[in-house]
């Protein structure tokens, strides 16, 4: 029977050790007691649930009992954005490579590969989130090539044609006879009688040509032809004396007929036209400076309009004008451009452009004013942007450029004329390139700060770092950079680091400072 107790022994022996070899290979670990199984769960460091900012090296708990949060290889390899240096809050010249505080406490802000672009960006280019751009309202448009025509519009005033005006006055003085048309406004034709005058003047030269046309009959008959010459000669010059003084063809030939003086002489209209102005009234005495009639012909019309500075380059002579009068309503005007003054007015910093217009119904009338539309007939072959793509700083012209998405640079250009909402970009731009169209001033006031920021680190760069004495100026080295210490966590250290007196004590010594 002993034997057999002691073979049941053994037995439970045997099986009880290979049960407890079995359960110490295949035991699962806990989360305390759990080894990595490779590189990528290695805890790196153990950080505060409540305050992210509070780490320590070893597990600890926080005042509240919560346990530090292990922070293993593989969530730091998985976060995107690693920092490439660290920039002081209040001195953009000052940056480390590790996170820091300044004087004033102040955590060291991070700067990011997309917000480092480096070289291969120009200086000033901004980088904004996708969502930050739509939130802003950040619009692009293509850069064009376009054939640029121009209309311009403005206000007109009808003139008279001043190549079609006739102002009477008199080569003789005298006293006015008769009027035989006396209303302003009244049309007259060519070679109607206007006025009668008698002038003592008038009267000896008729005198004169009488004696001429007596002595040709007289000496005609002169065996000498001297004589006869001399006695033609005599009439042709009497007669050019009364054509000199303006006395009508007419009224030559009625002194020729009736041998006799005619007290008052005639003055004709010129041409066709209307009476503008009547300057002497029936029995005023009148002089060389009197002005009798003003006669205009209003068949063809000017019209006076008043052209900015930026418009002038597309108007030439010739252009086609279109005029719409209000007096008019439903009828349009054709007419061309004449004359471009070369002169500006001082004033209105205007440049006057004179129009012509055909007026044979008398429809339009001096002194109307017109709704003017010159169709220029230049036309540009231009590189165009949309005109609230360009940003004036007053010194220059620049516009942002989209490099990728969210990644916007300045670029200066130069503009040329503007047209419906677009302008001519003369250099600075190519065809097919992307530009913004809205929130551009939010674009350059970022894209200035950027510029004045990468000015500032030209002399210290994390990447290219100056050096003063052997060390670097505005680069926190790391070997004397503040670095964190952490005790172990015990029942007498409070997590939160405050002494027995309740005053809050720093979460780590700053060996910078005790150098």
């Amino acid at each position: 029977m002993s034997k057999s107790i002691i073979a049941t022994a053994v037995a439970a022996l045997l099986i009880g050790g290979g049960a407890g070899y079995w359960a110490a290979f295949n035991k699962t670990p806990d989360a305390t007691t759990a080894q990595p199984s490779s590189a990528e769960h290695k805890v790196l460091f153990y950080r505060n649930p409540m305050n992210p900012t509070i780490t320590s090296p070893l597990p600890a708990t926080d005042e509240m009992g919560m346990d530090y949060v292990p922070v293993y290889a593989q969530d730091a390899q998985s976060n995107e954005r690693k920092a490439l240096f660290y920039r002081s809050p209040m001195n953009p010249n000052i940056t480390s490579p590790v996170p820091t505080k300044d004087q004033m406490g102040m955590d060291y802000v991070p700067v990011y590969p997309e917000e480092n672009l480096g070289n291969s960006a120009p200086v000033g280019t901004v980088k904004i989130d996708p969502t930050v751009v739509q939130n802003i309202g950040v619009r692009t448009a293509e850069v064009t090539r376009e054939t640029l025509s121009r209309s311009i519009r403005t206000i007109g005033r009808v003139t008279y044609d001043e190549q079609r005006i006739a102002r009477l006055h008199p080569k003789y003085d005298g006293w006015v006879e008769k009027l035989f048309i006396n209303k302003v406004g009244e049309p007259v034709k060519k070679g109607t009688m206007l006025l009668s005058i008698y002038s003592p003047q008038l009267v000896a030269t008729q005198e004169e040509y009488l004696l001429a046309l007596n002595s040709v009959v007289t000496l005609g008959k002169s065996p000498f032809a001297d004589v006869r010459d001399g006695a033609n000669s005599l009439l042709r010059s009497a007669k050019e004396r009364l054509q000199l003084l303006d006395v009508p063809e007419h009224q030559i030939n009625q002194i020729k007929a009736q041998r006799k003086v005619m007290k008052g002489m005639h003055i004709q209209s010129p041409f066709n036209g209307i009476v503008m102005n009547i300057g002497a009234r029936e029995g005023e005495r009148i002089s060389p400076e009197t002005e009798l009639y003003m006669i205009a012909d209003l068949s063809r019309v000017w019209v006076l309009v008043d052209i900015y500075e930026d418009d002038i380059p597309w108007v030439r002579e010739g252009d086609t004008a279109k005029m719409q009068v209000a007096g008019i309503p439903g009828r349009t005007f054709t007419g061309k451009v004449s004359f471009i003054y070369p002169y500006l007015e001082a004033k209105t910093r205007t440049i006057k452009v004179r129009l012509e217009f055909d007026n044979q119904n008398l429809a339009l009338k001096p002194d109307m004013f017109a709704d003017v539309d010159i169709q220029a007939d230049k036309q540009i072959d231009a590189v165009v942007v949309p005109s609230e793509a360009i940003v004036r700083t007053g010194t220059q012209e620049q516009v942002f450029i989209q490099r990728a998405p969210g990644q916007f640079s300045p670029r200066k250009v130069t503009v040329g004329v503007s047209v419906a909402g677009n302008t001519q970009i003369v250099s600075g731009l190519q065809a097919g390139e992307i530009v913004v169209t809205s929130s551009v001033f939010l674009l350059d006031s970022e894209s200035k700060l950027k510029e004045a920021t990468a000015k500032m680190m030209e002399v210290s760069s994390p990447n290219q770092p100056s050096t003063t004495n052997g060390k670097e100026t505005g680069q926190i080295q790391p070997e004397t950079a503040p670095m964190e210490t952490h005790q172990p966590a015990s029942s007498t250290d409070m997590p939160n680091h405050q002494n027995m007196d309740g005053m809050d004590m720093p979460n780590h010594q700053d060996m910078g400072d005790q150098q």
